[in-house]
This record gives C-alpha cells, sequence and structure tokens, in this order.
C-alpha cells in the first residue's frame, strides 16, 4: 500500500507517540525489573501467553470475518499503550511498574508479535494483497526502529536535560492524543464505505476483548499476590493496547486498511471502558479509605 499514510504520516505519528513515551522513562525504570522481576513476569505471562488465546477464543465465538479477526489477533499481540500510564496514575496504579511494563513490553513485542501475527495469518487465511508474505522479520524491525529509537531519544533527552523534559512532557502527550486520533480518523476515511459493518461486526467483540484483557491484568496479579496498586498497573497495561502500532503494521506493512480497522474500533471504545475498569477497581479501596476514616 504506497500512499502517503502508508509511507509518510503512519511512520511519523508514531514516532511523535514513542517520543512522548520517552520522555516519561528513566534508566531506573530497567532497573526495576531486577527490583520487582515477579510483578514484571506475571504482567508479561499474561500479556504473550493469556490474551493471545483469550482473542482467538473470541474472534471464534463471535464468527468475525478472517480480515477482521487477524486485525484483532495483531491487536492482541501489541504492546501496552502509552494511555495505560494515565490510567494507572488516574485510578492508583504503580505508575512507575506501569513505565517498566511498557518498555519491556515493547521490546519483546518485536519478537513475540510477528510470530503470533504469522500463526493468525496461516490460520485464518484473510483476503490481503500481502497475505502470502506474511509479517516478516525485516519489516516488523523496520516499525519496531521507529518505535525504539524515538523512546531513545526521549529517554536520552530526559536525561541530559529534565527541566526541558518536563516543559516538554505535556504538550507531547497532548500532541501523542491528537495524532493517534488522526490516525483512527484516516483509518476510518479509508474504509468508509465498509465502516459501519465493520463497527457492527468487531465492536462487541473489542468492548469484550477491552474488559476481558483489564480482568485478567488484575486478577492474575492479585492472584500472584502482588498488591493492589502493582495490579491495577498490571491491569492497565495490558488493557490498552497499542493501537498506533497495530495500525502501523497493519497498512505501512501488511498493506491492508481492513485489518486496521479492529484496532482503530478499540482505540475508540477502549477509553470507556477502561475507565469503568478502573472505578471499579479502586472501588473496595475507597470503601476501605472511608471506613478507616476517623470521625
Amino acid at each position: 500500500m504506497d500512499t502517503p499514510l502508508a509511507t509518510v504520516f503512519l511512520p511519523l505519528a508514531l514516532a511523535v507517540i514513542m517520543f512522548g513515551l520517552g520522555l516519561s522513562l528513566t534508566v531506573d525504570d530497567f532497573r526495576r525489573v531486577r527490583r520487582h522481576p515477579r510483578a514484571v513476569v506475571v504482567a508479561m505471562s499474561c500479556q504473550l501467553l493469556l490474551l493471545p488465546g483469550a482473542c482467538l477464543g473470541l474472534v471464534l465465538a463471535f464468527g468475525l470475518s478472517p480480515v477482521l479477526a487477524v486485525g484483532m489477533m495483531l491487536l492482541a499481540a501489541s504492546p501496552g499503550g502509552t494511555t495505560a500510564n494515565l490510567y494507572s496514575h488516574l485510578f492508583g496504579g504503580d505508575v512507575a511498574l506501569n513505565v517498566t511494563l511498557t518498555a519491556v513490553n515493547a521490546l519483546l513485542a518485536v519478537v513475540t508479535l510477528p510470530i503470533i501475527t504469522n500463526l493468525a495469518l496461516d490460520y485464518f487465511e484473510p483476503d490481503i494483497g500481502e497475505k502470502s508474505m506474511g509479517l516478516q522479520f525485516g519489516k516488523v524491525l523496520q516499525v519496531f526502529a521507529l518505535v525504539l529509537v524515538p523512546v531513545a531519544i526521549g529517554l536520552t533527552v530526559r536525561r541530559r536535560s529534565p527541566d526541558f523534559a518536563g516543559r516538554t512532557d505535556r504538550p507531547v502527550r497532548i500532541l501523542s492524543v491528537a495524532v493517534l486520533v488522526l490516525i483512527i480518523t484516516g483509518a476510518v476515511v479509508a474504509e468508509r464505505d465498509n465502516i459501519g459493518g465493520y463497527v457492527t461486526d468487531v465492536g462487541p467483540t473489542a468492548v469484550v476483548f477491552c474488559a476481558l484483557s483489564l480482568a485478567i491484568g488484575y486478577a492474575v496479579p492479585r492472584m500472584a499476590r502482588l498488591d493492589k496498586r502493582q495490579s491495577i498497573a498490571c491491569s492497565m497495561e495490558i488493557g490498552v493496547h497499542n493501537s498506533a502500532i497495530a495500525m502501523t503494521l497493519a497498512i505501512s506493512v501488511l498493506g491492508s486498511v481492513s485489518l486496521a480497522v479492529p484496532a482503530a474500533v478499540y482505540g475508540v471504545l477502549m477509553n470507556p471502558v477502561a475507565a469503568l475498569g478502573g472505578l471499579l477497581m479502586t472501588r473496595g479501596t475507597r470503601r476501605a479509605e472511608r471506613a478507616a476514616a476517623p470521625l
């Protein structure tokens, strides 16, 4: 798909979003893996093992078309989005852990995302132009260079000039949100003739998948005896996927806007679902705080 959207705008937009993530990172975020290995292992196990299986079950249960099914699997294999940090902050999660998980997740996805997506392409056999080639590792590496290099630049800026990083962090976050909205709008416009049917078909699956991701991300860490703040952080990291990466791979690498539709629909619907999930997760905490408060 050789269009300005695929070759210029999407990669540039993804670079802006990931530069914003880099501004929020420090070297300590990577060192924290050694201090909290259990939290990282539990969260990544949910992300890499449980979510693809849960997503496969959902697309089969909802009877999605092959194109939409692969688009959902591509989304499930994508790492957590930067919005996860915001939701974690709003609902009392361990934001430092969130940032660490986002960094680790992005690195692991370089390997796991093409494996899961290619398995989905082989299983569902969608009618797309690049299907026979699949998601080649070299092409995925090029896209993730657009993920990791801007993150590294943002991290370097934060380390060398923390004052500048602090001043630009909020404007870059706002720009990242605006860019994501434009990406979703572009995909919707490109598929405007089919979008109504797509939303009807994939919308319920996207909502259930988001809710299930949040639930898995919270329940499994709690069963593994992580504290509530860590569990909320894991839930948001696992439940709020990076739809920008999924859409960039679908359009720029696989050459199919249709494959990007599930990520676009998810990018819109995940916000109210994540907000509701955050309220439910903090409900017990707030009751306990009120009960413990002096009269």
